[in-house]
């Protein structure tokens, strides 16, 4: 059974779902699995928890 996990800054529970939708879909197609075999995890990290470019996220 496939694990995806997702790390991202948050989102709304809107957005969550379709994500999870759309990389399952993913999986079913590509794999020729059944859905329910499909597991998506979703971490969330605050703004003011990561960065890039040598910049915290919170201060773009």
């Amino acid at each position: 059974m496939p694990v995806v996990t997702i790390q991202q800054g948050p989102r709304s529970v809107e957005l969550k779902r379709e994500l999870i939708k759309q990389v399952t879909d993913a999986f079913v197609d590509s794999l020729q699995i059944p859905a329910e075999s499909v597991q998506v995890w979703i971490q969330e990290v605050p703004t003011d928890s990561w960065g890039s470019a040598g910049t915290l996220t919170a201060d773009k």
